[in-house]
């Protein structure tokens, strides 16, 4: 199986060293938007991909919030019912706190993407 694993891995390396003149060849100076008006491209093409960005970091920070207040919410369940079980009582307390520091790592980043695009973007 070893052996294997390093055949495909040494056809991989091989095939990425014989494609790569193939792929720096195919780059081209030609400008497409010079003297075009009605290409969606060339529309587009002063776009950056900050509004993408923030979207997307919202979009998970929002997930993440929801998946957090399930898992606490499942952790307090798990907490209640434990009738004096110290496993499950331990289990439920670190899910609680995991939950809340995932939350916690989670509203950070959102803060420090929006700070860097609000500092450094365009």
């Amino acid at each position: 199986m070893k052996k294997f694993s390093l055949a495909i891995a040494s056809l991989f390396v091989a095939l990425g060293i014989f494609l790569a003149p193939v792929t720096v060849s195919a780059l081209n100076n030609f400008q497409p938007c010079s003297g075009v008006t009605d290409s969606l491209v060339c529309k587009n093409s002063t776009a950056t991909a900050q509004p993408i960005i923030k979207t997307v970091i919202n979009t998970l920070v929002f997930l993440v919030g929801i998946v957090s207040v399930i898992v606490v919410i499942i952790g307090g369940i798990m907490y209640t019912v434990s009738a004096g079980n110290a496993a499950t009582v331990t289990k439920a307390k670190s899910m609680i706190i995991y939950a809340l520091v995932g939350l916690v790592v989670a509203f950070l980043a959102f803060a420090v993407v929006n700070w860097i695009i609000k500092n450094f973007g365009a």
